[in-house]
């Protein structure tokens, strides 16, 4: 008698198969004036499964992946997981060496790019011999249109473990040498049904893919909307008023943001976010970094019709927790409790578990969790425990009712004449403060007290800053942090260094100017 396992394995080509049966006229990608519905994204991505596979590669191989958002995203998402490959999201913005690392430490054997980045992966192709699949152009590779019509438009479905890795996705490297976060298809699947559950992204829904797909929540929340029947609309460059333009034009419901870009929509002109028809609009969720309290009353201000959610993961470790619209004013400050099928535990540092209100370091187990960090075994055990919780370093408090309040990440504390200084927790006063868009606060050598604290700042009206402003800022730190957290010196700077996915690289930051 045959042992019955639950049926199909999952597999993030799953929904895409799933609806082009069941809702095939419905449109699956919007990408301007261009349009997928499900039946043809479905054929697409089969025609693109089958000319991997008639390239030579076999189930298990890396495929790199060199695109912004753009509509042919999820059918070449979908078309790897149908032959069984790997995917690996290359961010436009490497360099030739750092793409080059990648391509080598993941063993990409072929690429599919935008012949547009091809300067990032030209040499890298020719010197490396890997088959290439080139969109609007060819300087590298052979034309990925010319190579879907002369494929056989028949799913391969090679069939994988749901626990088999679907991409290696490389981490930003803030840190070192980015390490490749192995996730699986498991992980990824639940990931989107749990979304479309929790923002609204499923059957009968349109959300923007904004923040960029070839990072893992820009993914995840990109490809969720396909994978659960809904619709995406691709926001191809990030601006605040395309934005709200493609909000109006597609009448979408639901948008992930990342902290800067509510920054850029606060400071557009008023007038530009009333004057559209954002009536469809009623979710908006955010994570990536610390959306400070001020910001987050303009959000729920500015659209007071939205739900507003502030969610927290990683790359590693998946969604975590969710903060949800009915607790925003109750819980201000806080990244919610628990998500879906995940179990926390806050340690000290003896590794013991604290009680409410205590800081500790956070870990989380569920099944969005990676299977570890390709190839770096050593890594994968500093972030693991034998019970299966993952950490990311970040140190947090829980309040009474399980609430979790994000301190800060471990290796950015700052200890200042042995004391303690969590930067978030000044970068969350000086963000209250109505000279100041935005704050990064960071540790500097000291000869007294090992180290001190420095804080650059982006100012509201651009200007640069005088000793009156320092001195207001100062006093305005002193109201509500203790003397040895306020900063002892300043820098205002145009702009904080980002990654791909909003977060500050505090690494990149260089004192340039004397204690004040």
């Amino acid at each position: 008698m045959p042992v019955l396992r639950g049926g199909a394995p999952l597999s993030i080509a799953g929904g895409v198969r799933e609806f082009a049966r069941a809702t095939p006229g419905a449109t699956a990608v919007i990408d301007g004036d261009r349009a997928l519905t499900y039946a043809v994204l479905d054929d697409r991505s089969n025609r693109l499964a089958s000319a991997l596979l008639s390239r030579g590669l076999t189930p298990g191989d890396r495929v790199a992946v060199l695109l912004g958002n753009r509509l042919e995203y999820p059918e070449i998402a979908a078309g790897i997981a149908k032959a069984g490959l790997l995917m690996v999201p290359l961010n436009p913005r490497l360099t030739p060496a750092e793409a080059r690392y990648i391509i080598e430490h993941s063993g990409t054997k072929a690429i599919v790019l935008d012949d547009a980045f091809s300067s990032v992966v030209g040499d890298s192709i020719e010197e490396l011999r890997l088959p290439a699949l080139s969109i609007d152009g060819v300087q590298a590779g052979r034309p990925y249109e010319e190579a879907l019509a002369g494929a056989r438009a028949v799913d391969p479905a090679v069939r994988v473990d749901e626990l088999d890795p679907f991409c290696i996705t490389y981490t930003s490297g803030t840190t070192g040498r980015p390490k490749g976060v192995l996730i699986s298809h498991r992980s990824r699947s639940l990931t989107f049904y749990c979304s479309a559950m929790e923002w609204g992204l499923g059957t009968g829904r349109t959300s923007v893919a904004v923040a960029p797909m070839y990072h893992g929540a820009g993914f995840a929340f990109g490809y969720a909307p396909v994978y659960t029947g809904g619709t995406v609309t691709m926001l191809r460059k990030w601006d605040p008023e395309a934005l709200l333009h493609i909000i109006e034009r597609d009448r979408a419901q639901s948008v992930f943001l990342v902290p800067t870009h509510a920054q850029m929509l606060r400071a557009l002109d008023e007038t530009k976010i009333v004057d559209r028809d954002l009536a469809s609009l009623d979710t908006l969720y955010f994570n990536a970094a610390a959306l400070p309290w001020p910001l987050k009353q303009w959000v729920m201000d500015a659209f007071p019709d939205c739900g507003v959610h502030e969610l927290y993961g990683s790359t590693e470790a998946g969604i975590v927790t969710n903060l949800r619209p009915a607790d925003q004013h109750r819980k201000p400050g806080s990244v919610g409790h628990a998500w879906y099928m995940t179990e926390l535990r806050v340690v000290g540092p003896d590794g013991g578990p604290v009680g409410p209100g205590e800081p500790g370091e956070l870990f989380s187990r569920s099944p969005f969790l990676m299977n570890g960090y390709h190839e770096n075994q050593s890594a994968t055990e500093e972030c693991t425990t034998e019970d299966g919780f993952l950490t990311c370093g970040d140190i947090v408090v829980r309040d009474e009712e399980g609430y979790v309040h994000i301190v800060d990440r471990k290796k950015d504390m700052i200890i200042s004449g042995g004391v303690n200084v969590y930067p978030r927790e000044v970068e969350e006063v000086l963000a209250g403060h109505a000279s100041i868009a935005e704050a990064a606060v960071v540790g500097v050598p000291s000869e007294t007290w090992g180290e001190e604290v420095m804080a650059y700042l982006v100012l509201r009206d651009g200007g640069t800053g005088g000793a009156d402003l320092l001195a207001d800022l100062e006093a305005h730190c002193r109201a509500g942090l203790a003397g040895y957290k306020v900063p002892k010196r300043w820098e205002v700077v145009a702009e904080l260094p980002r990654n791909a996915a909003g977060k500050i690289l505090k690494r990149d930051l260089k004192p340039g100017v004397e204690p004040s």
